[in-house]
């Protein structure tokens, strides 16, 4: 007898009762619960489903918004390029007429 009261009391037989118990357990309650756990479950699905629309309008706001400002840059860096191209050369060089100093002049 005192073989079954160790048996009984030690945590492998205390594991494999939990065990047991959830096995036969878990079931039964899921059973009971369905009807409250699909209305919560719906409710989660259309949370995630509208978070989800509103990450996608985000995203297509920032891409369209990286897009624009892409587009500005590139017409700055065109402007750049085109610029000393439609001066005429005599113009640059007599809008740089005045010497620089050297280094060493102003060392």
């Amino acid at each position: 007898m005192a073989q079954l009261d160790d048996m009984l009391t030690s945590d492998l037989a205390k594991g494999v009762m939990l065990g047991v118990g959830l096995a036969v357990l878990v079931p039964i309650a899921a059973t009971a619960m369905a009807p409250m756990l699909r209305p919560m479950a719906r409710s989660a699905l259309k949370a995630g489903l509208i978070a989800l629309e509103k990450g996608r309008e985000a995203a297509a706001e920032l891409g369209e918004m990286v897009e624009d400002v892409m587009a500005e840059v590139q017409d700055e860096l065109r402007a750049a390029r085109e610029e000393p191209a439609a001066t005429p050369p005599g113009e640059a060089a007599a809008g740089n007429a005045e010497p620089q100093p050297s280094a060493q002049e102003t060392g």
